[in-house]
């Protein structure tokens, strides 16, 4: 069975990889990926904050004034929640890269078009194979347009398009108004991989203590559910490749993704989940039900289902939406 697919340029063996997780910041979990047959290995973030932090004391000005108005700054990690700053995140990329011989993905995470981004190369330099771009900002200034929004990723993508030579993913989030058109602009860009999508952390409220707490759910196979509609929209206008992250933990899961139009499946949960061994199941798996189903690769199979052939989606889609809805019986 021929599982082999292309994603940022890399070869890889099949489509299953590890998302960026705490895994990705512990060598024998990175081994232990390597082991259960990860693809690719994405390593966690390396955060904005984390470098303005070191480079101007920012976040340490935050930190003086922790308990004079606390409901303001329980909004920010505290420090030691950051397991890895700059320089220890480059040393530990280089250990990674020593570790294992599959492709290892860098990750940087921020929302400004600033001096920060100069790690782009620097990570580049320690022997990322590729960068992945994590853009998650939460709109809510009521001035800010969504022109400004969508300008500020495009600002970033192009500076680190600029001074890096190896390939650059771009992580969204499904909240673009117009994500078809996005995604186009972004590939005009020079955005070499779409992934689908960052998922935004919804905090709590702890109502006796008045502390807004970081509440963290991983994700279930319903998750997909959005990353699905997004593939088969997005498989016949964009021209780079796509990855999935959130809501794969089952071998029917990688077959849905890939049949929607996924060249590479990111795995984080179910491996935080399960360990690193799942990720195995899901690769055998997928080879098992194409062979089952006669499918000599996945070129065969990829898009299979998108919404090409469909004449006009948004038709296609609402007559789904109203099936929904008036299909439901108590």
């Amino acid at each position: 069975m021929n599982l082999k697919t292309t994603y940022l340029g890399l070869p890889l063996e099949h489509p299953v990889m590890a998302g960026a997780s705490p895994l990705g910041a512990d060598l024998d979990a990175v081994r232990r990926l390597e082991d259960a047959g990860a693809a690719a290995i994405t390593l966690p973030s390396l955060f904005e904050e984390q470098i303005t932090r070191e480079e101007s004391g920012t976040l340490y000005d935050l930190a003086a004034h922790a308990e004079t108005f606390a409901e303001a700054t329980s909004y920010f990690p505290r420090f030691d929640e950051m397991t890895l700053g700059p320089e220890s995140y480059l040393t530990q990329l280089q250990r990674v890269k020593a570790a294992v011989r599959v492709p290892v993905i860098a990750s940087l995470n921020g929302i400004t078009n600033s001096g920060w981004l100069d790690y782009a190369r620097k990570m580049q330099d320690a022997g990322a194979d590729a960068l992945e771009l994590n853009i998650y900002y939460l709109a809510t200034n009521p001035l800010e347009t969504s022109d400004l929004v969508e300008r500020r990723t495009l600002e970033i993508v192009r500076t680190v398009k600029s001074s890096v030579t190896i390939p650059v993913a771009v992580k969204l989030s499904p909240f673009f108004s117009s994500l078809a058109h996005y995604a186009k602009v972004l590939e005009g860009a020079g955005a070499d991989a779409i992934v689908l999508f960052n998922r935004f952390y919804q905090p709590d409220l702890d109502i006796e203590n008045l502390e807004v707490t970081p509440a963290l759910q991983l994700s279930s196979s319903s998750t997909l559910r959005m990353r699905l509609r997004w593939l088969a929209i997005l498989w016949s206008h964009v021209g780079v490749p796509m990855a999935v992250t959130g809501g794969v933990h089952t071998p029917e899961d990688a077959v849905k993704a890939t049949m929607a139009g996924a060249t590479g499946i990111q795995m984080v949960s179910a491996l935080l989940k399960h360990g690193p061994e799942r990720l195995t199941e899901v690769r055998d798996g997928l080879a098992a039900w194409m062979e089952e189903h006669e499918y000599e690769s996945l070129d065969q199979m990829r898009g299979s289902m998108s919404l090409v052939k469909c004449p006009n989606p948004q038709a296609f889609e609402r007559a789904n939406y109203m099936r929904v809805l008036q299909g439901w019986k108590a």
